[in-house]
């Protein structure tokens, strides 16, 4: 099979990368590795379309009646007046008009139903006046008014979703509407999640002297979901140079990327850094980005490794910042840059280096004069409280010294990177 990828993703030139350059980099070297298959639709959900999807028909395929009422012509509704119609017809939606209608004739129509021929105007059955199969029309109500007509929402060939998009239930239904009942999607990505060291420890089994529990796992498999990625548990490897070897060269063959967290500072011993750099390539990407310290990003032919800091804080929000796009670009998906909205900030502070883009954890709070920026008050990468209480990262660009009340931050919820 032929390489997807460049022979070096990651090889740069810059001793300390500035945010956007990393993203950039990011997008522009990375390209799909995930293969296609084609799913039914009830599984499409959170899935990545494979090739745009195009109306097969007119959506709606026919004109018809938006309420439950009276259809007619609207060109003999009377401009000064009340106007009568004879009731002839009845339609139901799912069944077809028995017949036309002719001058002065009006059918009793349902939400939904073919508008009958000689008929463009529906009017609700609740302002409708009738006597057996007479009907009135008090003056006022407009030519056209309570139907729909054919192709008014999506016309035949127009382009509904382009290729690369994430399905959202509304997708979803978009394409149920014009008939199909399976789609082509990329494959989701194959992710391994390898723990190591001697003090690492599964929850639910007790702790030893000098233990800790591993965290960052279960906040890597929440994390992986909201990108639509499969993780694959390779458990916890001791600091053994041998099993570590054999358990990279597994998830290397069986996985589309490898994920980890801790060790890619550089100088440090780390049986994971060294076996991907017997096999691949690596580079540790030194960040001007608080929370994160180095990245350790490199591959092993077409499989990607990507390092993330040990501290879960720093590794919740460069995963935000630089796997979802990563992970995005191998999967073929489209990557939209997170929402940033202006807030005014509820808090000062009176120095901040301005060598580097800094992301605070957040929330908005709701006053007499409207939402403010809440900032978590310690910033330790090791303080997962903090991840609880925000709803969002507060950025703060590089050249920002320091933050007075009122200052305008931009706030990215946690919404638009996929977590509700």
């Amino acid at each position: 099979m032929s390489r997807k990828l460049l022979d070096d993703c990651f090889l740069h030139d810059k001793d300390r990368m500035r945010h956007d350059d990393a993203v950039a980099l990011i997008l522009e070297r990375m390209s799909r590795v995930a293969g296609v298959e084609t799913i039914p639709l009830s599984q499409a959900h959170g899935r990545v379309l494979a090739e745009q999807y195009a109306a097969p028909r007119d959506i709606p395929a026919f004109n018809n009646a938006a309420v439950d009422g009276y259809a007619f012509a609207g060109k003999a509704l009377k401009p000064d007046g009340d106007t009568q119609f004879k009731v002839v017809i009845r339609v139901a939606a799912g069944h077809t008009p028995q017949r036309a209608l002719r001058k002065g004739e009006a059918a009793r129509i349902f939400t939904g139903a073919v508008m009958p021929k000689g008929a463009d105007t529906c009017m609700m059955q609740e302002d409708a006046s009738v006597d057996g199969t007479k009907l009135v029309v008090p003056k006022g109500l407009k030519p056209g008014a309570n139907t729909r007509l054919a192709g008014e929402d999506v016309s035949q060939g127009e382009v509904m979703l382009p290729c690369g998009e994430r399905l959202r239930p509304q997708d979803v239904a978009a394409i149920a509407s014009g008939g199909a009942g399976s789609v082509r999607v990329f494959n989701r990505l194959k992710v391994g999640l390898i723990s190591t060291g001697d003090e690492i420890v599964r929850p639910g089994i007790l702790l030893g002297d000098g233990q800790v529990y591993d965290s960052n796992h279960h906040l890597l498999r929440g994390l992986l979901s909201t990108v639509g990625a499969e993780p694959v548990d390779y458990g916890v490897i001791p600091d053994d140079r041998v099993r570590v070897e054999r358990v990279v060269r597994s998830a290397a063959h069986e996985c589309d990327v490898i994920l980890t967290t801790g060790g890619a500072s550089r100088g440090e011993a780390d049986f994971i850094v060294e076996t991907i750099q017997s096999m691949g390539a690596l580079h540790a990407w030194q960040l001007a980005v608080k929370p994160g310290r180095p990245l350790a990003m490199g591959q092993i032919a077409d499989t990607v490794f990507f390092g993330l800091p040990g501290n879960p804080v720093a590794a919740f929000v460069t995963f935000l910042l630089y796997a979802q796009p990563m992970l995005a670009r191998l999967q073929g998906a489209a990557w939209h840059m997170p929402q940033r909205y202006p807030l005014p900030a509820g808090f000062s502070i009176a120095k901040k280096k301005t060598d580097r883009r800094e992301f605070w954890r957040g929330w908005v709070d709701n006053t007499d004069e409207g939402p403010v920026l809440q900032k978590f008050q310690r910033d330790g990468s090791g303080l997962i409280s903090g991840l609880r209480q925000a709803t969002g990262l507060i950025e703060v660009p590089e050249e920002t010294s320091s933050v007075n009340h009122g200052d305008l931050l931009g706030f990215i919820p946690f919404s638009e990177f996929g977590i509700s």
